[in-house]
Formats: C-alpha cells, sequence, structure tokens
C-alpha cells in the first residue's frame, strides 16, 4: 500500500521576499529516504535545502529549476510505503504528454496573469502604474516569461524614441559571430538588481558625504590585541572597528539607524549592523550582527567572524539575513578607493562605504610647522536617505565616526 506525500516550499517566509528553485537533487523515479536533501532553494538572499518529508520515490516534480515559488506551495510529490522504500532500484515514472485542451488551458491561464499584472514584483507593478501599463504590453525576459524591471524601462524608452524613417529602413544589426552563452539570473542577483533600481529611483532620494579617516591608532591597538583575540576564538578585523565606532555616530546621530514612513520617523533602540559580504558565485550578501550596541570590540569581532564565515560556506540561515536597521559595505577589500553604495536594504536609511586603506603622505602640523608624513588612510561614506536627515547631520555622523577611529585606544 503506497501514499502520495506532497513536497512544499517552507512556509516561514518574509513578506515580500522571493524564492526559487535552484535544484532538484533527486529525478523523478529516484528512491529518497526520509530527511535527506532533497531541493535547494534560493531566497533573496540564502539558499536552503529542502529535506525528503518521507521515504519512497520521487513520483512528480511540479516546479522546475529557476521557476520562482511562493511559501508553502506545492513543488512535487512522493509516493511512499512499506514496498517502495524497501526496493533499492525504483521504476522512473514516465511523464505523459499534456493534453490539446490542457495546453490551451495553460496558455489562456497565462495570458490572464499577463493582463492582470501576475506574479510581477512591487517595483514592476508600481513601474507599470506609473507609465499607465499593462504588464501584456511588454514583452517580458524573466522566468516563464514573467515582466522585470528592465523590461518595463526598456520599453518605456523605446516608446519615448521613435524610429526615424532612416533608421527604419536600415536591415537589423546582425548577431555577433562569437559564440557566447546565457547565465540565468540567480534569484539574489535578480533580487539586488530590483532593489538598487527601486531604492534609488522610485524610494528613497539619496546624497552621499565623504570623509577620510586616519587608522593609525586603529592598527596599532590591533597589532596589540590580535594574537590574544585569536586565541579566543575571534578574528580581529578592521570591520570589526567600523561597527564599534558606527555605534558611536548612531548614538550620536540616531535617525541615521531609523525607517521613513509616511507619518512618523521610526528610530530603532536597538543597533542591527548588516555587513555586505561577497560570496563567490552567488553575488552580495547582507548578515546582520545583532544588537552591536551591546557587544564590546570582542564579542563584534567574533559574530562578524562566525556570519562571514558561515556566508562563504553557504550556510546562513535566511533569520542571519533579516531585520538590520543600518548597513555597511566594505568595498575596499576588493581595492576600491572611493564608492557610493546604494541603500538596497529598504527601507533603511544610511550605508556607510568603507575604502580601501593605504599609506598616503598628508600634511601634519608640528610645533608650528607644516611637516609631510606617511600614514594609512582610508575614504570613508555615507550614502543617505536625505528625507530621513540633511547633509550636516550626515557630516556630523562621519565626524563621530572619524574621531572614534583616529582616537582609538584601550
Amino acid at each position: 500500500m503506497t501514499a502520495s506525500i506532497e513536497i512544499r516550499a517552507p512556509s516561514e517566509q518574509t513578506e515580500g521576499t522571493r524564492s526559487q528553485v535552484q535544484r532538484w537533487l533527486k529525478s523523478v523515479g529516484e528512491a529518497v529516504v526520509e530527511n535527506e536533501p532533497l531541493i535547494e532553494v534560493e531566497t533573496d538572499k540564502v539558499t536552503i535545502e529542502i529535506p525528503a518529508p518521507a521515504g519512497g520515490v520521487l513520483a512528480e516534480i511540479l516546479k522546475q529549476e529557476q521557476d520562482e515559488i511562493e511559501p508553502g506551495e506545492l513543488l512535487g510529490r512522493i509516493e511512499a510505503g512499506a514496498e517502495l522504500q524497501a526496493s533499492a532500484k525504483a521504476v522512473p515514472v514516465k511523464e505523459a504528454a499534456p493534453a490539446i485542451d490542457d495546453v490551451a488551458t495553460a496558455a489562456l491561464t497565462a495570458h490572464a496573469a499577463a493582463l492582470s499584472g501576475g506574479r510581477n514584483s512591487p517595483a514592476v507593478r508600481r513601474l507599470l502604474s506609473e507609465h499607465k501599463l499593462h504588464a501584456a504590453d511588454v514583452r517580458g525576459t524573466g522566468a516563464g516569461g514573467r515582466v522585470t524591471v528592465d523590461d518595463v524601462l526598456e520599453h518605456v524608452a523605446k516608446k519615448r524614441q521613435p524610429a526615424s524613417p532612416s533608421t527604419r529602413e536600415q536591415p537589423a544589426a546582425p548577431q555577433s559571430a562569437g559564440q557566447g552563452r546565457r547565465v540565468p539570473h540567480t534569484s539574489i542577483r535578480k533580487r539586488i538588481a530590483e532593489r538598487m533600481v527601486e531604492s534609488l529611483l522610485h524610494t528613497a532620494p539619496h546624497v552621499t558625504t565623504i570623509f577620510e579617516v586616519d587608522l593609525s591608532a586603529v592598527l596599532a591597538h590591533r597589532a596589540k590585541h590580535r594574537a590574544d583575540f585569536e586565541q579566543r576564538g575571534a578574528s580581529l578585523t578592521l570591520t570589526a572597528y567600523f561597527l564599534a565606532a558606527c555605534v558611536d555616530a548612531i548614538r550620536e546621530i540616531p535617525e541615521a539607524n531609523s525607517r521613513w514612513t509616511e507619518d512618523a520617523l521610526e528610530v530603532y533602540d536597538t543597533i542591527d549592523i548588516g555587513v555586505g559580504t561577497a560570496v563567490e558565485g552567488k553575488g552580495l550578501v547582507v548578515p546582520v550582527v545583532r544588537s552591536v550596541q551591546s557587544l564590546d570590540l570582542f564579542g563584534i569581532a567574533q559574530s562578524l567572524a562566525d556570519l562571514v564565515a558561515r556566508a562563504r560556506e553557504d550556510k546562513l540561515t535566511p533569520a542571519d539575513v533579516r531585520g538590520g536597521t543600518f548597513t555597511i559595505s566594505n568595498h575596499g577589500v576588493s581595492g576600491s578607493l572611493v564608492a557610493t553604495p546604494i541603500v538596497i536594504n529598504q527601507p533603511q536609511s544610511a550605508i556607510l562605504g568603507v575604502g580601501k586603506l593605504e599609506k598616503r603622505a598628508v600634511v601634519v602640523d608640528e610645533n608650528g610647522a607644516d611637516k609631510i608624513v606617511v600614514r594609512p588612510r582610508c575614504y570613508v561614506t555615507l550614502t543617505l536617505d536625505h528625507r530621513v536627515m540633511d547633509g550636516h547631520r550626515a557630516n556630523r555622523f562621519l565626524q563621530v565616526l572619524v574621531a572614534k577611529l583616529e582616537n582609538w585606544c584601550d
């Protein structure tokens, strides 16, 4: 006797977060063991594994790789039973070809979804509304023909630039003779792109202020305490110092740790700082160090080391990347001197950028005389939502941050 067991997407998911099937670890007809990894699902920020809910044979796959899925959505089925679990060799299940009526029904359903906007993202729906368009007017290049932000922007740009007669007479440009390949966007990459456009063009007016900081005191402190931290199980990175300095700056300028709403500014009591972390082959993830205001430098370094290690091993949980109130982008680790990061983690109000540390010649005053010395310095930027604070408040934030770092002491 057998039973059909449903395989469903996780139901615990933050509103607005999207997921897609990244990879099935079994094929239809293969035997599965209860609780063994069966599907890899990629959310906006992390990849999670869905275990088999029962032992048996994978009988049906309803969501293919790269398909987007909703919380709790049915992904497939397992035929479970004593006979199936005891069998070492499962007979492959052949998928029947869809009937003509089924194909017609699916086409009509897809057309109706396109007309109504279907499951387009909030950013796409907002763009369609602003330009008085229907989803069916735009050629979608996303998964399953779904309309993306880039599709809408390209459609609008073409409407604003009608072709001249001479242009219409010219033949279409030939395709490149070189060989190429298409690399499907991951859910993380698509979400980053959407958030960049949404944050910059449709949500928050951005402004960036830039300061320079001398890290002589920080480097001296790090050289003195680095070995002790490592013996206690934490790597003492420069990023840890910047997190600690952000606490002082946020206490001086609390609106940097806030959320804009239509009728009020929601200022957070806790300081939960997301740290942009590049993951090879996946893009950027932002694990969050919780309650930084209650941690000493060792506690910050310990939490930071754990999160970064798990990010690079693809072992972050959805909870690790939720709920940040402020963000740091240490773009200098890859050689960048100055950058103006976009506040990708809406609805946060600010993001700190840290440039490459390098030795620079600077002029200092020694006993009333100018002297050229070499100092370890880097640029720091604060990109902010201009609705939340004005330039002088942003400058004050960086003044406090720089003072903390340049006068670091035990």
